[in-house]
């Protein structure tokens, strides 16, 4: 049980996105919501991974996945954003450069009015 002076603090037993890596999340899917891409958000927190699910539709299976696996520090990277159908879309040790890949899905929906 989480106290209320510290009610996100981390727990030992589990995966967890720093402030920093959400910071950089949140601002990604921001500007996907002001685009009108995404509309909902899930996280998860996880033994092994810590997972920030994105939603086009609240009632919707997630169309990404970003995870944080710290097992995969030493080999493919820690960070990996994953599409609907299970594809690795990115992965990498850098945070910042894995999310770019959301970069060119930022330009189409702004080209591309509705």
């Amino acid at each position: 049980m989480q106290s209320p002076s510290q009610p996100f603090a981390p727990q030992p037993d589990r995966v967890a996105f720093d402030r920093g890596e959400l910071a950089s999340i949140l601002s990604v899917y921001g500007r996907m919501v002001a685009a009108g891409e995404w509309r909902d958000y899930a996280m998860a927190f996880l033994s092994d991974v810590a997972v920030f699910s994105i939603f086009r539709h609240a009632a919707e299976t997630p169309i990404y996945r970003v995870e944080k696996r710290p097992k995969l520090r030493q080999a493919q990277g820690i960070y990996a954003v994953i599409a609907m159908d299970g594809r690795i879309l990115k992965r990498g040790h850098d945070l910042a450069q894995v999310l770019r890949v959301f970069d060119r899905k930022l330009i189409r929906a702004v080209d591309h009015p509705r």
